[in-house]
């Protein structure tokens, strides 16, 4: 550690007074260059040298607690790390990556056999045995039995998940293209798998969320449709207005930043701005009217500028060259870090194919489908559907490392819940009921944010209504 004395002399040589809590901040820090790039960058009128002149630090609220520095790293989701989407024949090795890696997460549960060596050795036929597959086909028997196919590397398996065993439910909640572990029998004519137990590659339970050292707050929001005639400026403003007075360090926005063109029919009618480089342009205005201390991360949804197609780029610069340095453009999806603890955000398209596909889910009960992407380890498991999928060679929308915290938007309902020690959030929109909602008879909470603790990983809903 830096001697205090020396510090305090250091600054009196130049003539100025230091507060108590930058030579705290110096001592601990133990970097005797760090005292020279302060006083390099000092305004010519500083007399007493403070927190706001120390690089990269921000300091608290009401600047009686310990100094906080911003650290955001992108772990996945840089932009240019999405690549191009391939040709037909890249899909083959998209889901044996899939297979090969989400496989490697219940083998450590499960031991399998490969179904070609199930089906043709007889010793396994009315022996407890585990098989291991995507689900290529899902049907309901006409005796009420769940009859579910699935494929591995080496053939194909019918396995039964009977009506009047507990297992059942489970049954039922299996969705086309996730990959599943099963334990079960194989009948004498080798014809059915009777299930016993199913294995998802999951989060562990001994799953222990990182938290953070060091004091931090991050805004989790999204889904903002600027250009819109519903987006909700005056409650927008409010937000903005908080988070000047706010101790916040990062601000994460997943998706739809703005309403865009041509996203469905008849949507010029429902729009302010009928121009998308005028649409980003307000957007752009908007971010530089926020703190510049806050480091703002910036993911694209459905609505904006980019291939519909997941993985999906960063807004291109020609959008977004008036945001400010502050901003951080990334890919959705995107791994955070946010001094160590990890977000996966992602902008949460696939939650539509989930509701439609599970029987009982809801859009009210959002945060129940962010747990079933964390069970699966896949933040769109079902290809083909409402979610177009990129044909690339590598799955980049596994959820590998385990996450603190899930973040999506897209639905427009505010959505909380805990799993195995990953937070989940859906954190609503800033635009009232549309249309196509009204139709839909979807009821959207927007104008909220969720405030998370680093330190606690607790969060905080703030009504901006």
């Amino acid at each position: 550690m830096l001697d205090t004395r020396m510090i305090i002399q250091r600054f009196l040589d130049t003539k100025m007074q230091v507060h108590p809590d930058v030579v705290r901040y110096l001592s601990e820090r133990d970097d005797p260059g760090l005292i020279d790039r302060i006083l390099e960058n000092l305004p010519g009128d500083t007399v007493v040298v403070s927190v706001k002149n120390i690089p990269g630090v921000i300091p608290d609220r009401d600047g009686s607690r310990f100094l906080t520095e911003s650290r955001c790293e992108i772990v996945k989701g840089g932009s240019g790390s999405s690549g191009n989407s391939g040709c037909i024949q890249d899909y083959l090795h998209y889901f044996r990556d899939r297979y090969n890696r989400l496989g490697s997460m219940i083998r450590s549960r499960l031991q399998p056999i490969p179904i070609e060596g199930l089906l043709k050795n007889s010793r396994f036929r009315q022996e407890t045995s585990s098989v291991m597959g995507l689900v290529l086909d899902i049907k309901t028997t006409t005796n009420g039995h769940r009859l579910v196919e699935l494929e591995d590397l080496s053939g194909s398996l019918a396995v039964l998940f009977h009506k009047d065993r507990p297992l059942f439910a489970e049954g039922e909640s299996l969705i086309p293209d996730e990959l599943v572990g099963v334990r079960g029998q194989l009948s004498s004519d080798g014809r059915l798998f009777f299930a016993e137990s199913l294995i998802r590659p999951d989060i562990p339970i001994s799953h222990a969320p990182f938290r953070s050292e060091t004091p931090g707050t991050a805004v989790l929001i999204s889904d903002i449709h600027v250009g819109s005639n519903t987006f909700l400026g005056d409650e927008w403003n409010r937000f903005s207005d908080w988070l000047d007075d706010s101790d916040v360090s990062y601000l994460l926005i997943a998706g739809d930043l703005v309403d865009g063109i041509g996203v469905y029919p008849n949507q010029e009618e429902e729009l302010t701005i009928p121009n998308i480089y005028e649409q980003y342009d307000v957007f752009s205005s908007m971010m530089r009217d926020l703190p510049s201390r806050i480091t703002i991360v910036i993911g694209p949804g459905n609505h904006d500028v980019v291939r519909a197609a997941e993985p999906q780029p960063a807004i291109p610069p020609e959008f977004v060259g008036g945001l400010p340095g502050n901003c951080i453009p990334v890919e959705n999806p995107a791994l955070i870090s946010l001094q160590g603890v990890m977000v996966q955000m992602y902008h949460g398209r696939s939650i539509d194919d989930m509701i439609s596909l599970i029987p009982g889910a809801s859009y009210e009960n959002v945060a129940s489908m962010m747990v079933g992407m964390l069970q699966r380890r896949h933040l769109a498991p079902t290809y083909g559907r409402r979610t177009p999928i990129a044909a690339i060679r590598e799955d980049q929308l596994l959820i590998d490392p385990v996450p603190e915290v899930l973040h999506t938007g897209h639905v427009h309902i505010m959505g909380l819940s805990e799993y195995r020690g990953t937070l989940c959030v859906n954190s609503g929109a800033w635009q009232g009921q549309t249309t196509f909602q009204k139709q839909m008879n979807i009821h959207p909470t927007p104008a909220r944010a969720v405030v998370l603790d680093l330190q606690t990983l607790k969060p905080q809903v703030i009504d901006f209504n």
